[in-house]
């Protein structure tokens, strides 16, 4: 039995990148390491679709939020936390551990933080002093409107702060003409690479926050440190994960032979035809403004995802996620970001509906399969 990995996060790996996993671990201070660290610091730009400075941490992504958190927000000071799932609720986690205030922008799972609703917060806390904000909710499979939120945020005082770990490299995301200031994302999801690594693009209005920020608490996590020793040496201030950045320049050759608008229209494609399977076997989504990088399934009445999970797992192989807090045994997120092609969405979507079959729930064969492949077909040009 084939085992295929379709949760969001950590995503497959192309054979290549694995393989140069493999060879012999070099030593780190090398102009060798220094080359490739430079060619896929201008990789990571175009993905990242901006001029601002890169940096590669030795981290998850969670060690890039805590980064910009860290670096940028005194103890005092207030941020607005935009959530809409456990990844926002983490934005909130981590201001309270550095002595920030967090205020709390929330809505239930399965929705989006509207402009709106921003749009009335910054209003009433003019004295914020960044928004912090989820491209991609990876717990419920929501997209936020970043672009919009950059609009707002722009011309205040405040700096946007992204995560965009399973966001970025799958749905457009454009951090300088969105006026995002820092942008954080991970190397396990649509950058095809296992966990290790984090990347966090800083614009000028967060360095000059950076420097004026006195009471920084920050030690491994010194932006300012790694920019000025990537810019003076073209190294790392501490030992990388130079193994996983040797990698990942395979993976980053890949974005660009295909083209990140091309990307982006894949991704699309996958979703819809995602999305399209699981209303075909009569099931409903999750969020209202659905992201491009997984779906988010609900479960029928009766039925606990944490045993279609477990079958599908166990009967063909097909690892897809539950859900997470208050929706674990609710939902089904089956990803389709980064290394993940039509075929395993189908083969997902199909082992989907095959223990939904199993377990008793009344649904027609093929129906999901069906609505998936007459989507992908729709979108097929002619010869």
């Amino acid at each position: 039995m084939k085992f295929r990995l379709l949760t969001p996060g950590p995503s497959p790996v192309p054979e290549e990148t694995l393989l140069e996993l493999a060879r012999t671990v070099p030593y780190h201070r090398t102009a060798e390491f220094r080359q490739t660290l430079a060619e896929v610091t201008e990789d990571l730009k175009y993905v990242f679709r901006t001029q601002n400075s890169v940096l590669t941490l030795t981290s998850s992504g969670t060690g890039g939020m805590e980064a910009a958190v860290a670096n940028v927000l005194p103890p005092g000071s207030k941020a607005l936390c935009l959530i809409s799932g456990r990844f926002g609720e983490r934005w909130r986690n981590l201001c309270k551990a550095f002595g920030v205030e967090p205020v709390a922008v929330t809505v239930p799972y399965g929705q989006a933080v509207t402009p709106d609703q921003l749009k009335k917060a910054l209003a009433e806390h003019p004295d914020a002093k960044a928004v912090l904000a989820t491209f991609s909710e990876t717990s419920t499979g929501v997209a936020n409107d970043i672009e919009a939120y950059g609009k707002l945020v722009a011309p205040t005082p405040a700096l946007l702060i992204i995560d965009t770990i399973s966001g970025l490299g799958v749905m457009p995301c454009e951090t300088d003409a969105w006026h995002i200031d820092i942008n954080v994302t991970g190397s396990q999801k649509a950058l095809m690479l296992p966990p290790g690594l984090a990347f966090v693009s800083v614009s000028d209005k967060a360095w000059k926050a950076i420097e004026a920020n006195t009471q920084k608490r920050v030690f491994y996590f010194d932006l300012l440190k790694a920019k000025n020793v990537l810019a003076k040496d073209g190294d790392t201030p501490f030992t990388p994960a130079h193994t996983l950045i040797r990698a990942l320049r395979h993976s980053l050759k890949r974005i660009r032979a295909e083209g990140i608008e091309n990307i982006w229209k894949r991704h699309a494609r996958l979703a819809n035809a995602a999305r399209a399977g699981v209303k075909g076997m009569g099931l409903e989504l999750l969020a209202e403004r659905p992201a491009d990088g997984l779906t988010v399934a609900k479960m029928p009445a009766g039925i606990d995802s944490s045993v279609v999970l477990s079958k599908m797992e166990k009967q063909y192989g097909l690892k897809l996620a539950n859900g997470q807090d208050t929706l674990k045994g609710k939902v089904v997120r089956l990803a389709h970001m980064g290394y993940i092609d039509q075929f395993e969405v189908l083969a997902g979507l199909a082992g989907l509906e095959l223990v939904l079959l199993e377990m008793g729930v009344p649904l027609k064969p093929g129906s999901g399969l069906t609505a998936a492949q007459q989507s992908l077909a729709a979108s097929i040009k002619p010869a």
